[in-house]
This record gives C-alpha cells, sequence and structure tokens, in this order.
C-alpha cells in the first residue's frame, strides 16, 4: 500500500519576487534585465553573450575510483581521504564569464601541501532564496604528515555571504548541526529550516553507525533531516534503509529528492547461506569453506545486543530468486529490488510516496511477476500500453525548471561504472498530475555517443547547462587519472531533437590546480585540471508555502461519530512517537499492477474487487513490518569481530507504544484484522522506516509493500487502497470513498484505554 493523499493546499506567494530581484542587482550579481520568452520543454535554449545570473560550482580532484566515492551513485556521502580527495573549492562564475575561488578568498583551502585545515573538499552549494547567500557541505581537516592517521573527517554544512564581484565572501559553520556525521546535500525550506541528507543514525545511538546499505553493506545516509540553525531543533523528515539523495524544495513547496529503494533480503547474507548450503546460486565467487561475508544478526538494537554468527534469519520481504533451498516447495518467483526514483514529502516529513505516486508501472522497462501459476500475474516488458513510453531505470540529481513549473530534469544513470553520470532525461510532474499522464523525455540520446551527463541545470534565461565528460565508455583509471573529465558546459538542440554539450562554462582550459596531501601513507601529488560539479544558479526565487494535508471526508465523519477530536489523538501520538496508518480498502489496487495478484476478497466478507476473471484470493489480516538495525557483519573469512554499523531487516511490528495503542493482533505478530468493508487501521511508529503486507486467512502472504515508509509523530496517514490508484483500480473504478469501518474500531479501542486527553480544540489538520 503506497500512501496517496491528494488534499494537498497549493502554493501561495509569500514576498515580491521584485523585491528580492532588486536585492540581486544591487549586489551586482544580476546581468542586465532581458526578455527570455519561455518556450516549450525542449525548445533549443538560448545563447546569450553572458548569462542572465551567475552560477555557483564546485571543483574536485578527479579520482577514478566509481564505488563509494563523492561522485558515486551511493555511498557518497563519505569525507575519508579515499573517499574525497582535499583540493576542491567553491567558485562562482559571474555573468560576463569571470571566475573566483571563493573558498580561497574566504580563507579557506590553499595550494602546495594541503594539511590540517587547509586540506578542504567541498560539495553541494544551495542558494538562499533571496540570492544573497548558500548553504554548502564541506570538509576541512587532512593529516598534518606522513603515517598521521589520528584524524576523523566529516562533511559539515557551512554558509557563506559576499557574493558579490567586489564582495570578500564571508564563510561560517552552521550552528547546532550533527557533529560528527557527514552532513550533505543541504537546501532551505520556506521557513529557512536547512534541509539536508546526513549519515546520523536514526536515533543518534552510536553502536548503530554507519547504517549499512541494503546492497551492499555500505554506509549510507539514514535519510532526509531538517533542522533550525537558530534553536537547535533536529528532524528526522525521512528514514531511507539504503539512503536519500540531493534534496531540494520546488516551487509547490514539496520537498524533492532521489530514494534508494532496495526493500529485498541480503544479498550477502544468501552468499555466506551459498558458503553453508550447496547447491544454491547466489555467489559467484569462491568462498574457499568460510563465510564470504561473516553476516548474522544481532538480538536487537541495543548497545549490548547479543549476537550469534550463525543466526542470519530474515522474515520479510519473499527471499530472492537464488535461494531455491527456501522457495522449493512454492508458487514464489524469488524478489529483487533495486532502483533510484523521485520521492517527495511536505517540508514537516508527511505525505511522503514517490513523486505524484509514480513507480515502476509508469517509468519501468521491465517488472516480474511474484508468483507463478496464475496467469493473471504476468511479467511485464512493455507490451501492455502505458502513457509514458520512454522507461528509465534511475532518477538522479533532479532539479526543477524555473521557466516550466512542475517540469523536472534528472540523470538516467547506471548504479556503477559512470560516476553517477548518464543520460539527461526530463518529466513534467506538477503538483497534483495523475502518474498515468505524466511521460519521460530523453533530452540527450538515449546512448552514449555524445559522453556522460550530470546534474543538467535549467537556467531561468532558457540555458541548460549540465556537467559533462566526453567519454562515451566506462569509468577507468586509478588514483587521480580518471579517464572521466567532468566539465560544466552549455548545452544545445540538435537537428535530431537530441541536446548535446556545446560551449564550457569556464573557458577552453577550465580551472587547473596544484597541491599535494597525505592520504596518510604516502605523499598524494596532482597538478591538472579539476572536475567541475553540482552547479547551481544565483538569483531571487519566491519561497513557496509549505503544502498541508487536510483530514479526508471520509475519515472525518469517523472521528464525528467516535466522538473523538483529531487534536486530542494527535497530542497523545506525538507524545508516544506514533502515526496513525489508515487504508479504506485493501482489495483495490492500481489498475497497472498486475505483477501481484489483484483479484482480492475479503475472507468472510462480501467486499471483493476483481480486474478479470480467474482466481480470487482472500485476504484476512495486515501484517506490518518495522525496519530494525540489526544485521551485522565481520568481513567473513575467518573473522569473528563484526564491523561497526548495521544492515536494516524488516521485523514484525513491536515497537511498545504501538502495541499498547493498537487491537490484539489478528495472528501472524504483528497483523492487525482486515474489517468487512476491507479497511485497516492501525498505530506505528514515527521516524523509522515501515512497510506491510495482506494476508490470508491462514497466514499466507498475499500481497506485498514493495517500499519503506517514513511516518511523523502525529501524522494521520490515509491512503485509500492497497497499491494507491494513479486514476482507477483494476475494476476500472475510482478511488473507494467508503467510512473505514477499521477506523471506528481503532478509535473506540484507544477511548477504552483512558489515553483521550482533555480537549482542546484545534482546526481539523494532520499537523
Amino acid at each position: 500500500m503506497t500512501p496517496s493523499f491528494s488534499n494537498k493546499a497549493l502554493p501561495r506567494l509569500r514576498r515580491p519576487t521584485a523585491l528580492l530581484l532588486a536585492a540581486v542587482v544591487a549586489l551586482g550579481l544580476a546581468g542586465p534585465a532581458a526578455a527570455w520568452p519561455p518556450g516549450p520543454v525542449g525548445a533549443a535554449p538560448a545563447q546569450p553573450a553572458a548569462l542572465l545570473y551567475p552560477i555557483l560550482f564546485v571543483t574536485q580532484v578527479p579520482i577514478a575510483g566509481d564505488f563509494t566515492t563523492v561522485s558515486s551513485t551511493f555511498g557518497n556521502q563519505q569525507a575519508t581521504l579515499e573517499a574525497a580527495g582535499r583540493g576542491g573549492d567553491l567558485w562562482i562564475r559571474y555573468t560576463n564569464g569571470t571566475l573566483k575561488n571563493l573558498t580561497a578568498a574566504a580563507g579557506f583551502g590553499g595550494t602546495g601541501v594541503l594539511t590540517g585545515t587547509r586540506g578542504i573538499d567541498v560539495r553541494d552549494p544551495s542558494v538562499y532564496w533571496d540570492g544573497t547567500k548558500a548553504v554548502f557541505s564541506m570538509v576541512v581537516g587532512a593529516p598534518v604528515a606522513l603515517n598521521d592517521d589520528s584524524g576523523h573527517f566529516f562533511w559539515q554544512l557551512y554558509e557563506i555571504t559576499g557574493l558579490g564581484v567586489a564582495d570578500t565572501p564571508v564563510i561560517t559553520k552552521v550552528p547546532h548541526q550533527p557533529a560528527n556525521f557527514n552532513n550533505i546535500s543541504p537546501t532551505y525550506g520556506s521557513d529557512d529550516r536547512i534541509i539536508f541528507t546526513s549519515d546520523r543514525p536514526r536515533n543518534g545511538q552510536p553502536q548503530l553507525y554507519p547504517q549499512r546499505d541494503e546492497y551492499e553493506l555500505q554506509p549510507t545516509t539514514t535519510g532526509v533531516w531538517s533542522l533550525n540553525p537558530t534553536s537547535g531543533d533536529l528532524r528526522l523528515l525521512n528514514q531511507a534503509p539504503s539512503g536519500d539523495f540531493t534534496p531540494s524544495v520546488d516551487s509547490f513547496g514539496r520537498v524533492i529528492f532521489t530514494q534508494w529503494d532496495h526493500l529485498q533480503r541480503d544479498q550477502e547474507a544468501d552468499a555466506d547461506a551459498n558458503a553453508t548450503t550447496p547447491g544454491q546460486n547466489c555467489y559467484y565467487g569462491n568462498p574457499v569453506g568460510q563465510l564470504p561475508f561473516g553476516t548474522f544478526n544481532y538480538s536487537d538494537e541495543s548497545a549490548s545486543a547479543t549476537y550469534v554468527l550463525t543466526d542470519r534469519t530474515e522474515v520479510y520481504p519473499e527471499p530472492r530468486g537464488c535461494r531455491g533451498d527456501l522457495l522449493n516447495g512454492t508458487n514464489l518467483v524469488g524478489h529483487a529490488f533495486n532502483q533510484f526514483f523521485p520521492w517527495t514529502i511536505n517540508q514537516d516529513g508527511t505525505s511522503g510516496e514517490t513523486l505524484n505516486h509514480i513507480g515502476r508501472h509508469e517509468l519501468a522497462g521491465y517488472i516480474p511477476a511474484s508468483i507463478t501459476g496464475d496467469p493473471n500475474v504476468y511479467d511485464y516488458y512493455g507490451q501492455v500500453a502505458r502513457f509514458n513510453p520512454n522507461p528509465v531505470a534511475n532518477l538522479l540529481q533532479l532539479k526543477e525548471d524555473p521557466l516550466h513549473l512542475g517540469t523536472y530534469y534528472a540523470v538516467d544513470a547506471p548504479e556503477f561504472t559512470s560516476h553517477g553520470s548518464g543520460q539527461i532525461i526530463s518529466l513534467t510532474a506538477p503538483l497534483g498530475l495523475s502518474a498515468d499522464h505524466i511521460a519521460v523525455t530523453y533530452i540527450t540520446t538515449r546512448t552514449t555517443a555524445t559522453g556522460h551527463y550530470r546534474e543538467p541545470l535549467p537556467l531561468s534565461d532558457g540555458t541548460l547547462v549540465a556537467v559533462h565528460t566526453a567519454q562515451t565508455g566506462d569509468a577507468t583509471g586509478s588514483g587521480f587519472n580518471s579517464n572521466y573529465a567532468f566539465r560544466l558546459q552549455m548545452l544545445t538542440k540538435g537537428g535530431d531533437g537530441f541536446w548535446t554539450a556545446g560551449a564550457f562554462l569556464t573557458g577552453a582550459s577550465g580551472v587547473s590546480k596544484s597541491f599535494s596531501y597525505y592520504d596518510p601513507y604516502s605523499l598524494l601529488s596532482y597538478s591538472g585540471p579539476m572536475w567541475e560539479l553540482d552547479p547551481v544558479e544565483v538569483r531571487a526565487r519566491t519561497p513557496p508555502a509549505s503544502p498541508t494535508s487536510n483530514l479526508p471526508a471520509p475519515e472525518q465523519q469517523i472521528f464525528g461519530q467516535a466522538n473523538v477530536y483529531l487534536s486530542d489523538l494527535q497530542l497523545y501520538m506525538r507524545q508516544n512517537n506514533l502515526a496513525l496508518l489508515v487504508s479504506r480498502n485493501v482489495t483495490t489496487r492500481d489498475d497497472a499492477d498486475h505483477q501481484q495478484p489483484f483479484n482480492l476478497h475479503v475472507f468472510g466478507s462480501s467486499t471483493v474487487t476483481t480486474g478479470t476473471t480467474g482466481t480470487i484470493y482472500d485476504v484476512a489480516a495486515f501484517q506490518i513490518f518495522e525496519g530494525d538495525q540489526l544485521r551485522g557483519f565481520t568481513g567473513g573469512y575467518g573473522s569473528t569481530t563484526p564491523r561497526e554499523g548495521r544492515r536494516v531487516l524488516a521485523e514484525p511490528l513491536h515497537d511498545t507504544s504501538s502495541l499498547l495503542a493498537n487491537l490484539p493482533s489478528a495472528g501472524p505478530n504483528f497483523s492487525v484484522v482486515v474489517a468487512p468493508d476491507g479497511s485497516v487501521a492501525a498505530f506505528v511508529p514515527a521516524n523509522r522506516a515501515m512497510t506491510w503486507q495482506l494476508l490470508s486467512p491462514t497466514g499466507v502472504p498475499v500481497v506485498r509493500e514493495r517500499y519503506w515508509i517514513t511516518f511523523q509523530p502525529g501524522e494521520v496517514r490515509v491512503c485509500t487502497s492497497c497499491h494507491g490508484l494513479n486514476d482507477k483500480d483494476q475494476a476500472g473504478q475510482a478511488a473507494p470513498t467508503n467510512q473505514p469501518q477499521a477506523l471506528l474500531q481503532l478509535l473506540a479501542h484507544w477511548k477504552v484505554l483512558g489515553t483521550e486527553t482533555q480537549h482542546v480544540f484545534l482546526p481539523n489538520l494532520l499537523h
């Protein structure tokens, strides 16, 4: 059940844009006024002699390695010397083409041997609403001598002012941010909070650091965070077991970001099982009789948790296809899931879902069936017509087009081999547009014939800028000798309709630098052109209002019938770090999803929804899982010493506050009964990744969720269906509007607990 919720307030303008533009012009950042009429998406860009606004960007030393380094698709948050070289800087290109090294002008970094605080690297600048300052990430620190391995370095957030041509820039560290963690990809919220990603553990507990991804057990970001730099108020907006990337606030006030969705069982644990259970096909290496990864489970998330090196139990989702020992005797195909897709949340973390509820059925080129034996459940490989004819594998580095609000440019890049670069695409997904009507446009060729592209930046004058390398093959090299040369270039549209890299923004020779630093066991030296990354336009924008979500009418009516004030329930949930999940009819599913059973009937009732003739599946319970960091590993090959950090596993709901507030479990721990009208309702822990599945009367899984979802304290998340609908369900019907019986039952139970607080009237809003 991917939550869908459409009652969102439209953004409102808070400050006159003209005043902000005047402030930027006064600082000397803007060029002369020019009329660049917005054209249709895909129109040829203007090629002015001078850009309308300056461009902030960073330089970084080329690091050839493409696995968990600063330019990699994932695991790029680490500030180690291997992952992020020293010597990078923050630069600005003014409208007349002149360049200024802002970090150097502010007294940071340098040339020669970079030791101590002179060794810096920079990434991810984002400009404030009035265009007069920017927030960015910087690591400060390098070994002071050969063999000095005493330093622990982290990306931290900094702000810079004084961006004008004649200004002396000033850089200050953002106060109250998580210390001793990597804080990256910052952006400003509408209310001046800073929204960013971090590898801080969900609850700050050190034994959970670092959180390790669901793919390679590598350190990853834990999700999207929000900080009030004045008060220090820190909030986790979205927990991502495998990581979130590059958040930004769009013109509708939504936080747009890429989430790595990898909700599948641990492939490293399967490889270890392969070493002890001959005949499987889960590992292609030679385990030489020993575990190649040494995976195991902790007893719980605490620092005092116990573990048994031979215990690597997993209960959700279904096994991967290589685990024949677990799949034999079932009709399960085996489950693999791996994608980088666009997600949105409100600025307070509520209403999280994929962008406009877009997903595999609108974007992917292939989706395997989950089971065999039912001709209604089949592999999708493009044989069914859909609105979007252009499939993509991943969507990274999203940026909204300032001339066409709701149109987003992104990169479709492989997870390895290209430093997160690939083909530029665009898609138009303004607030409220159904995913069934969103199409992908290929901006550059689907092949790499014109090179690889990163970080497309549509400018406010119609120009399209991107990071580009002419290299058409995979990334190769070692050390600083990469075959990729990332440069900032304007793009031009050719006669074939595709765009290619044109003029360099930093001149023919680009930015070069000479420096050295200790790694720390040798002296690394570099002299040559730097990579140019992370461009952003320095211009004023009107801050959008943060969207809000009203409680829909059917659920409001249930609260009235139960004589429960929403404000009372929300206060209780906030005090107990809980959210409320409601679905009106779990038998309804989006009409595009034929990869899991969709002819569903509530056991013992007359509620049934079918899309065709054939097998009808009874559902009786809704089982909820919470993401617990329980998976550890030793590195294998005889080691018995656990590595630091843990991977998330899906465990049946056991959060104490949730169990107390919910109705008694329906059967398999933990599950709630599906009400006769098909509805379900349950309290779930907030600020923790959650997922779920529908069960048959005998406890056999029927339909599984494929995503992790995070809720906020006090949030009431209403889903109309099990797999949320875009336009219609499998029976061709609109979203159900029934008053959910399960919610009425749960509210009655909650009142009996004696937890209802003294009533204070508040509007019926979810936050």
